[in-house]
Formats: C-alpha cells, sequence, structure tokens
C-alpha cells in the first residue's frame, strides 16, 4: 500500500457483498471473506465534517462496482483514503511528477499470481484530496457525497485495469461509472460535457 492506515474502522451500512476490514479481521490475518474487503481511511476530519457518512457512501460506491461486475469478489480488499490536497500533492509530486494536487489518485497494487497470495488479494489504493473534490463538485453543481462517490468509482475502475488513454478506452470507462452510479442514484457525472 502507498499509506499505512492508522485506523481503518468503518461506520454505517456496508452493503450486503462487501465488508469493512477491521470489521472482518479474525485471529489469522492471512483469512479471507466471501466478498470484497474495503477499508476506508479518514486522513482529513473535513470529509466526515461536511458529510457525516462519507465511510459508509464511498464502501457503498466501491459495492456497487464490484457488483457490477468490474472485479472479482472473491477475496479482494480495497482501500480507499480521504486525504487531503496536501497530502494528493505529495504523492502526485513523489509517484508521478506532478507537484500539484489532483482529485483522485489510484494506486494498483503489485502482487503475485493469486496461486500464490496468502489472504486477501489487495487491489490497491483510492485517494481523494479533500479541497479539490469540494471545489470540483461546488463548481459542478454536485454534492460533495456524490461526487467522492464518482471519484472513488473512477479510481477502483483505475485499479482494475480501465484506463481513458484512448478515446474508445475512455468511451467504455465512462459507460461503465454511468451504469455503476446509476445503480446508487447518482446521476450521470458526464451529461453536461456531453451537452457542450
Amino acid at each position: 500500500m502507498i499509506l499505512r492506515h492508522n485506523d481503518v474502522a468503518g461506520q454505517g451500512e456496508t452493503g450486503a457483498e462487501c465488508h469493512d476490514v477491521s470489521a472482518d479481521m479474525s485471529d489469522d490475518p492471512d483469512s479471507t471473506s466471501a466478498g470484497p474487503m474495503v477499508a476506508v481511511d479518514v486522513r482529513a476530519s473535513d470529509w466526515q465534517g461536511d458529510v457525516p457518512d462519507i465511510e459508509a457512501n464511498v464502501r457503498r460506491a466501491v459495492c456497487s462496482a464490484i457488483a457490477a461486475g468490474v472485479a472479482n469478489v472473491e477475496g479482494i480488499e480495497v482501500s480507499i483514503v480521504l486525504a487531503d490536497d496536501a497530502t494528493v500533492r505529495a504523492l502526485n509530486r513523489d509517484y508521478r511528477d506532478r507537484d500539484a494536487p489532483t482529485n483522485v489518485l489510484a494506486f494498483p497494487q503489485e502482487v503475485a499470481a493469486p496461486e500464490q497470495a496468502a489472504g486477501p488479494l489487495l487491489l490497491g489504493d483510492v485517494i481523494l484530496a479533500y479541497e479539490t473534490v469540494r471545489r470540483e463538485a461546488v463548481a459542478q453543481g454536485k454534492t460533495l457525497s456524490d461526487h467522492a462517490c464518482h471519484l472513488v468509482v473512477h479510481g477502483l475502475l483505475h485499479l482494475c485495469g480501465f484506463d481513458h488513454h484512448t478515446e474508445a478506452s475512455a468511451t467504455d470507462m465512462e459507460r461503465r461509472e454511468i451504469a455503476i452510479l446509476a445503480a446508487l442514484g447518482i446521476a450521470d457525472p458526464y451529461v453536461e460535457r456531453r451537452a457542450l
């Protein structure tokens, strides 16, 4: 993992298919759950100040993406970090040579082949920057929660190998995002851009 987690405890409903990592850990650290495990680490308290149920909301976004078939649900774990611009800027600088914050970063975990891995297969980390995400949400007339959920889904798709380097791959990724978000009752995040 890119960031070490101080506390992965989550609150609220996690959905039937996904499990809170902290609630699922047994005495055996290599044990796996039947479904995906989602760790949500709130590093910037402003997230909870603006959206008290942000942990449950982003966990549901991950579960919706998993239910849509973007990843195998057996024995996987994903980490969502709700950070601030300073944290994301440092990661962006250190890992991508871009000295500026961005809304979301996705760091796929490099792991051994599934048959060689002990315990859950860690997909990687999705890290959001509070100030940037909030600024974008306001500018786009969206709720902070909906925009954060969109970016979590976007980041998870990157962890699963999807990208937007070509027009065709961008169209495919956007189509997947729209469908996953619709299952959550979140409006198409690209509708205004297509109207232009």
